[in-house]
């Protein structure tokens, strides 16, 4: 059973304080296909809304402002990821209790640059117990399972999520190209 521990609902409306107008500078449009900086075609997804796909290209535009911090945990993770800038981190906020709710609802945004490791999430997304705290060190998110298979997935994800956090984009093609999915 999937258990999410925190009002979801209260972090997202006490942590949302203008990610649209951060959105709305960066210059982001929604005309070109392919490989695009500017507009970040690769975080669409077939069931992505436009506001997921707005807090990613706050999220990569300005990942040098993010820094985390990983604990593999016998059965899990626990990650605390800050950033300096207040609208990064509304986004960052809302983007991880978007995806930790969609995982628990089985609901796949599947985003074209999506890492073939949330697969299992979305397939086993019932047997992850998510607690989610906001915290004076930043958004302390702790997941654990019982499905050996599960653990591995979410200690290998969150590897990606902070490389992501290194090194923005450049990280997704890098890890793109070498599963053959080019971008």
């Amino acid at each position: 059973m999937n258990k999410t521990i925190i009002g979801l609902s209260a972090l997202l409306l006490g942590t949302m304080s203008g990610t649209a107008p951060l959105f709305a500078q960066s210059g982001h449009g929604h005309g070109m296909m392919g490989h695009n900086m500017a507009t970040m075609p690769g975080l669409r997804g077939e069931n992505a809304t436009a506001e997921e796909s707005a807090e990613m290209a706050i999220m990569f535009r300005h990942f040098d402002t993010i820094t985390r911090e990983v604990e593999n945990l016998p059965n899990g993770i626990r990650t605390v990821t800050r950033s300096s800038n207040r609208h990064v981190m509304d986004a960052l906020v809302s983007h991880a209790v978007g995806m930790i709710d969609r995982v628990g609802a089985k609901d796949d945004p599947k985003v074209r640059i999506q890492s073939p490791t949330l697969d299992i999430f979305f397939r086993h997304g019932e047997d992850i117990v998510s607690e989610v705290e906001m915290t004076d060190d930043g958004l302390v998110v702790v997941q654990t399972t019982d499905n050996p298979d599960l653990i591995k997935a979410l200690q290998v994800h969150a590897a990606e999520v902070t490389d992501m956090a290194d090194r923005g984009m450049h990280a997704v093609h890098e890890m793109m190209m070498k599963q053959g999915r080019g971008h």
